[in-house]
């Protein structure tokens, strides 16, 4: 392609970003920065990353400022989860630039992000941090974007990156067991007796799971897939966190609405000023937070995938072949993590199928339209509605997001369809904060009404007195434990679920 020249001058068209290699020499002397999920999975990952003989650091949670820097530096339009990054990763860079120098900065660090084609200005993320490196004088800084469809990418990085399919496994297994972490972390802190005890727990727990990915045996290719198939290695692993929770004394008469967190991949999953903190937040305003599972991304994106042999079982030769093979490794996928949630005592939240959460779907979003989360983020509404496993549904959309545009706009049917479904839909921005929390907490309110109703029709159907039931769990104080599991017993709550079956047990 020329080079045009106007009235204005010469013109530079468009080329693609394109890195120098990161090559296998520098790997001793580079660091890996990533970052963009919540703490817990970072650890992980960053141990993982350790164990494949890399250096590896963890960029701190974009704050307000990251926001502002995002929107000088690079497209001021662009929506709020670019900003955040973008400026993150530019501040980061200048704070260790303004310590050293540039050039130190460019050979030091490079950056491993998520890319896609995406429906969505996701797929133009490299381009935004391309602009704001160039613009903050750090234009020869290396940044490598991961594809979600592609294991090997050898080619694109250099092979100073080697996400050999050893690391790719302890990856996937870093977020089967991150996640569990973390549902059981939500469902207990809003009712631990003793605060702090939770979070001194969980963060016992991540230590626990970082040594132990980082001291995994190591295999080659073959052998790994079979190993991490098979091995009770991380079964046990999981079983002494459930044991750090397991002294933690809670209260689960205490009535609380429980708010899933559905929306944009980046503002369901961090947790900070990117999405007003929004985790934390509810539990302030007196709610249990049922929180994104990676996992349940994931399972979405091998359904989606799977569709398209689904389209072409018949007319392509060998699609019902892949198709078959496929759903085979998405049932390994989910026995995977069922194995290692039994191992938890079955506390943590089971994954959804992603054919029923389709299914549900289906009258409202077409299943081929994909972008952000696509109908599973109207599958996944309804189903915690019709199932009972949440009061309210809290979906958090970038600003003029393109994907939640849809899925809110399919919404407002499903909410015709069910009227009784309580919806907040949260469009971010980053700096209007105050609008946001102010609408969910309108319908957090009618939540509370729910869950308290809930709570009284339970124990009216119960036979029992608040104070019986007080007095029954005093006589069996296992049940005043962390890790008791109360059965869901028709109720979105547990307070209302506990008094079920103490009702049961009583009689």
């Amino acid at each position: 392609m020329t080079t045009a020249t106007t009235e204005r001058g010469a013109i530079s068209h468009y080329r693609t970003y394109k890195p120098r290699p990161f090559t296998r020499a520098e790997r001793d002397s580079v660091t890996i920065l990533f970052g963009g999920l919540h703490w817990r999975v970072e650890r992980i990952l960053q141990a993982v990353l350790e164990s494949g003989g890399n250096k590896a650091e963890i960029l701190p949670v974009a704050t307000k400022d990251d926001l502002l820097t995002g929107r000088e530096t690079a497209d001021i339009g662009q929506c709020c989860p670019t900003s955040f990054t973008t400026g993150n990763l530019v501040n980061f860079l200048k704070k260790e630039a303004k310590a050293t120098s540039p050039e130190d900065v460019n050979n030091k660090f490079v950056y491993l992000t998520a890319g896609s084609c995406g429906a969505c200005r996701f797929g133009q993320y490299h381009q935004s941090y391309e602009l704001a490196l160039r613009n903050s004088g750090l234009d020869a800084f290396r940044m490598f974007l991961l594809a979600q469809d592609q294991l090997d990418q050898k080619a694109a990085m250099g092979d100073g990156l080697d996400l050999n399919l050893p690391v790719t496994l302890g990856c996937l297994w870093a977020i089967f067991c991150t996640d569990l972490v973390q549902d059981l972390e939500y469902q207990v802190r809003p009712y631990e007796v003793v605060p702090g005890q939770t979070e001194a727990a969980v963060k016992e727990s991540i230590e626990l799971l970082y040594q132990a990915f980082r001291d995994r045996p190591r295999h080659g290719p073959s052998r790994s897939v079979l190993w991490f198939l098979s091995t009770g290695y991380f079964v046990r692993i999981m079983k002494r966190i459930r044991a750090n929770f397991d002294g933690i004394e809670v209260d689960r008469l205490r009535v609380k609405p429980t708010v899933k967190i559905t929306g944009e991949f980046y503002l369901q999953t961090v947790e900070g000023d990117p999405n007003y903190n929004i985790h934390r937040w509810l539990e302030a305003e007196g709610a249990e937070v049922y929180p994104a599972g990676i996992t349940v991304w994931m399972d979405y994106l091998l359904r989606l995938g799977l569709q398209r042999f689904e389209d072409y079982a018949g007319i392509e030769r060998g699609a019902r072949l892949k198709l078959g093979l496929g759903r085979a490794v998405q049932a390994v996928y989910r026995a995977t993590f069922h194995r290692l949630r039994r191992a938890m005592g079955d506390l943590p939240r089971e994954l959804p199928h992603q054919l029923e959460l389709r299914r549900l779907a289906a009258p409202y979003f077409h299943s081929r339209l994909d972008g952000g989360e696509g109908d599973m983020l109207v599958g996944k509404a309804i189903w915690a509605h019709q199932k009972k496993k949440a009061h309210m549904i809290c979906e958090l959309s970038p600003y003029s997001c393109m994907p939640n545009t849809m899925s809110v706009g399919a919404m407002a049917g499903v909410i015709g369809k069910y009227p009784d479904l309580l919806y907040a839909p949260l469009e971010i921005k980053g700096d209007a904060e105050v609008h946001a929390l102010s609408r969910c907490q309108m319908i957090l309110t009618e939540a509370k009404k729910r869950a308290q109703h809930e709570f009284d029709e339970a124990l009216a159907a119960s036979g029992l007195t608040l104070e019986q039931v007080r007095g029954y769990l005093d006589a069996h104080p296992e049940m005043k434990r962390a890790t008791y599991r109360v059965p869901h017993l028709g109720c979105a709550g547990q307070a209302a679920n506990l008094v079920r079956h103490v009702g049961q047990r009583a009689k």
